[in-house]
């Protein structure tokens, strides 16, 4: 049985459940259209980063290298008010099928979902038989599906990649594992997951996760050669899940970067953002209670700091160079001209790090899994690097919250779409889209109809997300109505979208569970709350939110559900028979957000 992860402090060393789903492969009558005209369609490259912050790019205000992704950038869109979800495997689910979460068997990750959750929903946190992936609907159409990298969308045979529509598979079963060799992140996972082709795989002695993904993308596209169809390839890297690790050449180039601390990065990329048109100019932000005080910190505690990040930024940086090698790869086989590149993140960043990493505690936990935290060897092979909230709040600056919440921190990241055949040159648009647009848009430059209620013989949901390729082509400038609502849920924090505006709940430990109503078009930072000054508005976002709760069959949580305590309970249920550690290290690792629920301001 597989078991998985979402990060190492919020659903640290759970057992991930489970639950068998239906493959559609074996029900697929091929329908597809001539060679010929197959043949003329565009290679789609979906690249989606893990736990990249909304301003980790170049292009988006960072001072992280990123010269692919930027060039990327200028060869296409950027999208500045692109939301996804606010956790990794729910955000998988909606991106591939452009069906809400709830809706697609995937609510939450399993390590959040109470008892009498799982009671009602059966089989929830794993993707459902009644949705149908992009990947099977382009295979159906006659693509070449690939997929080369992180899953944790099921474990199960009839759940593996291979099974919804890609045809050639390498892939991170589980939340994530060691990137640079065979070994799992966390004591709660017997081995590190990867298979390939649906058959358990063996890395290589060389493993770089970033490299090796890249490389067995292009030896798919690569032994397909001979063959004209088109190819969809989905790219979901590893970077830059935990443990943070990246290769030293890409660390030293920020060995003094970030020697001011996060307060001032912060600062820089609003800054930047503003200069590049990606925010309005004089954004307001707000400072996170979960934010320390840098000035406060000794010498050697500053240090430590900014090597962590350091290495966030080499992952970044590597990231990018690996995707550039693509890239080049596409241009030396002569199919980068008909290639439409997508580029995004499945959620804010990851905010979850222990504060004192090298506290005696979290020093032999750490040694406990083989992992050093000592400050020379941060990035490397052995080595367990991560970010505190604090460099977490940077790395989505301007934004408030970050992953696990429904701030912009946790749903706003960056958006490319990119290519020679896309007219649109250095663009930037502000139009709302949600992250249901991306398999609609996939269709659309396919040229490839979405399902409607059936699909192999069976009743599945519709596609909900539009198609943003008339905004990429230049034929319109946004694609949802302004009275249009989009809403979304997670384990009791809850937003609404419609027009320019935002609904929002952030429940404890660092939000206070109150409604508040934000201009995110002006306010991308979430600091003024017009839940006074508009009340109509207000009440009927409201509505419409409670409306999305019915539509989407979203599980109601009883008064006092805390997602933080029910990860906790669920450890104790789970754990009780494994030995103290892994409870110990969970409580250790909540310690900063029960600090931030103390600290955080009225």
């Amino acid at each position: 049985m597989g078991k998985g992860t979402c990060s190492l402090a919020v659903c640290c060393f759970l057992f991930l459940l489970a639950q068998p789903v239906f493959s559609f492969g074996s029900e697929i009558d091929f329908l597809g259209e001539p060679d010929d005209q197959v043949a003329s369609k565009p290679n789609i490259v979906l690249i989606l980063a893990d736990d990249l912050g909304f301003s980790d790019l170049g292009s988006y205000g960072s001072e992280i290298r990123t010269p692919t992704l930027d060039h990327l950038a200028a060869q296409g869109v950027r999208f500045t008010n692109y939301h996804t979800a606010a956790n990794c495997a729910p955000a998988r689910a909606m991106l591939l099928t452009g069906v809400d979460s709830h809706l697609a068997g995937v609510p939450n990750i399993p390590e959040m979902l109470s008892p009498s959750q799982r009671m009602k929903m059966p089989g929830a946190g794993s993707l459902s038989d009644n949705v149908v992936t992009v990947a099977s609907l382009l295979e159906q159409a006659g693509y070449r599906t690939y997929m080369s990298g992180k899953w944790h969308l099921g474990m199960e045979p009839d759940k593996r990649p291979i099974a919804r529509g890609f045809q050639r598979t390498v892939a991170m079963m589980d939340s994530g594992a060691d990137h640079w060799e065979q070994r799992p992140y966390i004591p709660l996972y017997d081995q590190a997951n990867w298979f390939s082709n649906g058959e358990r795989l063996e890395l290589p002695e060389d493993f770089y996760s970033s490299e090796f993904l890249v490389d067995k993308l292009m030896e798919f596209i690569d032994n397909d050669s001979e063959q004209k169809a088109p190819f969809f390839a989905y790219l979901p890297l590893m970077a830059v899940h935990l443990p943070l690790q990246a290769p030293q050449d890409y660390i030293e180039h920020y060995a003094d970067t970030y020697r001011n601390g996060w307060d001032a990065l912060r600062q820089a990329r609003r800054q930047a953002a503003e200069s590049l048109g990606i925010i309005p100019a004089n954004t307001p932000m707000v400072r996170m209670p979960t934010t320390l005080d840098w000035e406060d910190l000794d010498d050697e505690t500053q240090r430590y700091e900014a090597k962590r990040m350091a290495v966030y930024a080499g992952m970044v940086e590597a990231m990018d160079a690996n995707i550039g090698r693509l890239i080049d790869f596409l241009r030396h086989r002569g199919d980068y001209a008909n290639t439409i590149f997508i580029f995004t993140s499945d959620n804010g960043a990851e905010s979850t790090g222990p504060v004192d990493p090298q506290s005696f505690l979290q020093s032999y936990l750490a040694g406990r899994m083989g992992y050093s935290v000592n400050e020379e060897s941060l990035g490397l092979k052995g080595s367990f690097g991560s970010l505190s909230p604090s460099f977490a709040s940077a790395a989505v600056s301007p934004l408030a919250f970050y992953k696990f919440y429904v701030g912009e921190g946790g749903m706003r990241v960056p958006l490319v779409v990119a290519g020679e055949k896309v007219p649109l040159k250095q663009q930037i648009n502000n139009s709302f889209a949600w992250v249901t647009d991306i398999a609609p848009t996939i269709l659309g430059f396919a040229g490839v109809s979405a399902p409607g209620s059936r699909f192999g013989g069976r009743s599945v949901e519709p596609m909900k997300g539009r198609s943003l390729e008339p905004v990429v082509m230049g034929r319109a400038s946004a694609i949802h109505r302004h009275d249009e609502a989009v809403g979304y849920e997670l384990a009791g924090h809850a937003a609404l979208f419609q027009g320019d505006y935002k609904l929002v709940k952030n429940q404890g430990p660092v939000g206070d569970g109150r409604w508040r109503l934000f201009n995110i078009v002006t306010d991308p930072g979430e600091v003024i709350n017009l839940a006074n000054a508009e009340p109509l508005r207000f009440q009927r976002m409201l509505g419409a939110y409670l409306d999305y709760e019915a539509a989407n069959q979203v599980f109601r949580y009883p008064p006092g559900y805390s997602a933080l305590g029910q990860v906790y309970a669920n450890a104790l249920r789970q754990e009780l028979g494994s030995g103290p550690i892994a409870l110990l290290l969970t409580g250790v690792l909540l310690l900063p957000f029960l600090v931030a629920y103390r600290r955080r301001r009225p």
